[in-house]
């Protein structure tokens, strides 16, 4: 039996691609699979399948052949000449990519539980130019793209294209009555008699200027009002979607009674500017929406290492317009809404009166009043908004921290730990842990030598149990080797979501290290006993982003500890009182 599509008509937007197979099809399939290659797939590969085999994505029937992909970077277009702004690519190793055959083989792909959730029908497997498709379709290689870092740096170097057979959704155990479909949304608007439906599509929390922006957006176009927000893959650093849900639901209340509905999207942003906006439309769609909310600088990843924008403020509304009657989702195109003070209300920034003042919080601004404690003001959101907010993000002397240590071996990293642990049991307010090289080989790497991949896995292990205990509010305290940059970049990003995150370099002079070595491993290094050595047989890369630097040559223990604390109460991460 061949992959079968089925559609479901509705009377919002158009058709929708249904990809699940009929029961006995389903059993066929798992009996088979025990001979098909497996894929674990990514988090995003996740997103993309769930949307796929909801319809969210249609037209589209599985991840993209060659053809579809090429002429989506290029045209913006489907080989069937269909509009697609963003390619939706299934990537994989090559050593994977080798086990299959275009035209014949066929992928379970599985959750990360192992789960099969689907079946892919090879059609291709190719080797892209992952740096020509960032350009073609973010405009831009930079590593500060989020988009074009991930199609250059984190994705697979293989893509495989071809039809998907749904086997079973996957299984969500959260917010499960807003995990709605399109067929969903769709027989929800039919049953309220909804036949206009303006769609809003945030991956931040909302405050005051949203409201005001969605309701004068409604009542425009005379629609009942969908807030849809991306709760799959968003930028680093955002608001996480549990928090960012919790703050949506506080302000159904604000809105006229029954006409708006809330509902999450399981969508892996690519934060690809005037494209992702059609993309988003195209999404909102295919879940029933008529009109679609286009703000400024919509789905923008902000600024590049010049600081200069990604994208035009406008960019995306002029791309949308030019697309509108095709797509079949009506723009509904807004300026940033900013507060007049005098007047106590929001306009759009285009509608302020000569001479007005106007005030406004950026989205870093309003991180650092809840990093620091301060009054957010009433004026540019709501009590309870700033009640959820400040129970997720407390300020950072009670948040969770890590502080990791890097530096030759004799460099005196693991004897200021020490002295640092004692401080902050003197401060108490927070459970400190010290993960010294020496403990977490004994403890957690006992089975892994000293190459570079081993030194590696070493350092992830530290890094992982650094963010469980920063992400559960205690003090981590790591003093490892840790000679590779890449390495340390990963650390920090695991553990920055979940608190703070410092790195301190003891950057003494390997001539004074030497002296030091009481174990004699730097003679034995240097005779060729001891292979692999950081410092003289195996490279140690100096960070450039160390937040301290010590060279404990010049300071006793006792003062680089203390250095570092000033630090930390500098940065806010212990109170200025001496307090935790």
């Amino acid at each position: 039996m061949n992959a079968t599509t089925s559609h479901l008509i509705a009377p919002h937007g158009g058709e929708l691609v249904r990809l699940q197979v009929p029961e006995a099809r389903a059993a066929e399939l798992k009996a088979q699979s025990k001979d098909w290659p497996s894929w674990d797939l990514t988090p995003r590969q996740l997103c993309d399948l769930e949307l796929l085999m909801s319809g969210g994505f249609s037209p589209l029937g599985g991840f993209m052949n060659r053809a579809d992909y090429e002429g989506v970077c290029h045209n913006m277009r489907l080989a069937c000449g269909i509009l697609w702004p963003m390619p939706i690519t299934l990537d994989v190793t090559a050593e994977f990519a080798k086990k299959l055959t275009a035209g014949s083989s066929k992928i379970a792909l599985r959750d990360p539980e192992g789960v099969m959730l689907a079946v892919l029908q090879v059609e291709d497997v190719w080797q892209p130019d992952r740096k020509a498709e960032a350009q073609a379709v973010f405009n831009s290689t930079s590593s500060a793209h989020p988009g074009a870092d991930y199609a250059i740096n984190k994705a697979n170097p293989w893509y495989v294209g071809g039809k998907i057979e749904e086997l079973q959704p996957h299984a969500h155990y959260d917010f499960r009555s807003l995990r709605l479909t399109p067929a969903d949304l769709r027989a929800q608007f039919s049953r309220l008699g909804w036949t206009r439906v303006v769609a809003f599509q945030t991956r931040n929390p909302m405050h005051r200027a949203h409201v005001e922006l969605t309701m004068r957006a409604a009542k425009q176009v005379e629609a009942n009002l969908l807030i849809h927000p991306s709760v799959g893959m968003t930028k680093p650093g955002d608001v996480d979607y549990f928090v960012r849900t919790r703050c949506y639901q506080l302000l159904l209340s604000k809105y006229p009674h029954g006409t708006v509905e809330l509902a999450m999207l399981p969508l892996a942003m690519r934060l690809g500017g005037p494209r992702e906006a059609i993309w988003h439309g195209l999404i909102r769609k295919n879940h029933g929406c008529t009109h679609f909310i286009v703000g400024r600088d919509h789905a923008g990843p902000g600024k590049d290492t010049d600081g200069k924008r990604f994208y035009g403020p406008y960019e995306a509304q002029e791309l949308f317009k030019k697309h509108e009657k095709e797509m079949g989702v009506t723009m509904v195109p807004f300026q940033m809404m900013v507060y007049l003070q005098n007047e106590d209300r929001y306009v759009p920034e285009d509608e302020v009166p000569e001479g007005a003042k106007v005030l406004n919080i950026s989205g870093t601004e309003l991180r650092q009043r809840l990093n620091e404690g301060r009054d957010i003001p009433s004026w540019f959101t709501y009590p309870e908004v700033v009640q959820e907010l400040r129970r997720s993000y407390p300020p950072r002397h009670k948040q969770g921290l890590t502080i990791f240590f890097t530096g030759l071996s004799g460099s005196g990293k693991s004897t200021i730990a020490n002295a640092l642990i004692t401080k902050f049991l003197e401060i108490g307010g927070r459970p400190v842990t010290l993960l010294d090289g020496d403990l977490v080989r004994k403890h957690l790497s006992s089975e892994l030598g000293f190459s570079k991949e081993h030194r590696d896995i070493n350092i992830r292990r530290i890094g992982y149990v650094a963010s469980e205990i920063t992400k559960n509010g205690g003090i981590a305290i790591c003093a490892p080797i840790a000679p590779y940059n890449a390495t340390r970049q990963a650390v920090r990003q695991m553990i920055e979501p979940f608190g703070g995150f410092v790195l301190v370099y003891a950057s003494t002079a390997i001539e004074v290290c030497e002296q030091r070595d009481r174990k004699g491993l730097y003679a034995k290094a240097r005779a060729g006993i001891v292979k692999e050595f950081t410092g003289i047989s195996d490279p140690y890369e100096a960070p450039t982003d160390a937040e301290v630097v010590i060279d404990t040559a010049q300071l006793s223990p006792e003062e680089a500890a203390q250095a570092i604390l000033l630090h930390l109460e500098r940065e806010g991460f212990v109170g200025a009182n001496g307090n935790g």
